[in-house]
């Protein structure tokens, strides 16, 4: 049986989270001692043994087990092109997987501006359109998945009358219009990508696709 976990550390170059700074064994390397009776001959560092003539005993970062919470974004403009169902399916997965690592693990709703501080790692799933200061409101930990509607990322190059759910002003539209949006939105996506892969891991999805292996590509998930 195929078995995946949230992958919470960030994928760019930053202090990572998941690993105890303490010395143990299975994780990744931290240093290096002199051998003592009683060490396991397989943590010996060999290649430290060809140079010096004596032996040293590997040690590693212990790992240690990630806490998650969930939250799902329920603000207007989530109600909108099927977003919402779509997101709570996305949702459903994500607390299956993290709850095999935390059992403890929860499912939080409501609007962006809610989110409170807390422990562990934030799974936050979201449009990410709301006019919101997102470098305060992400954790140093989170994993944000990202969920818009095809129309949404490429949207027809015809006049139309938009209508702003979240305020209620109504913009007419035009070729223009729309090329000035879809630069805004590449700009928007390209720094909330890059705020959360600074933080942890970052997906696009889009209603509709299939969201294992979308998360997989994206490196939101990985396999055990």
């Amino acid at each position: 049986m195929t078995r995946y976990r949230i992958a919470a550390k960030p994928y760019l170059p930053y202090p990572g989270e998941r690993l105890a700074r303490r010395k143990g064994l299975g994780g990744e390397f931290y240093e290096l001692r002199p051998y003592a009776a009683g060490d396991e001959v397989r943590r010996v560092h060999w290649r430290a043994y060809a140079k010096t003539g004596r032996l040293y005993t590997r040690l590693e970062t212990a790992p240690e087990r990630a806490r998650f919470r969930l939250f799902l974004d329920e603000s207007e403009s989530m109600r909108l092109h099927g977003k919402l169902p779509y997101a709570e399916k996305v949702a459903s997965l994500l607390l299956r997987i993290a709850r095999q690592e935390d059992p403890l693990a929860r499912l939080e709703r409501g609007p962006p501006r809610d989110l409170r501080p807390g422990r562990g790692v934030l799974v936050l799933l979201t449009d990410g359109l709301d006019p919101l200061p997102w470098p305060r409101l992400l954790p140093r930990r989170v994993v944000l998945v990202q969920i818009l509607s095809p129309l949404e990322l490429d949207p027809p190059l015809e006049e139309a009358l938009l209508r702003d759910v979240e305020t209620g002003e109504a913009l007419p539209v035009g070729r223009e219009e729309v090329e000035a949006y879809k630069k805004a939105l590449a700009e928007h996506l390209k720094g909330l990508r890059l705020l959360a892969l600074l933080r942890g891991r970052y997906a696009l999805l889009r209603v509709g696709e299939a969201p294992l292996p979308g998360l997989l590509r994206q490196g939101v998930l990985e396999l055990l």
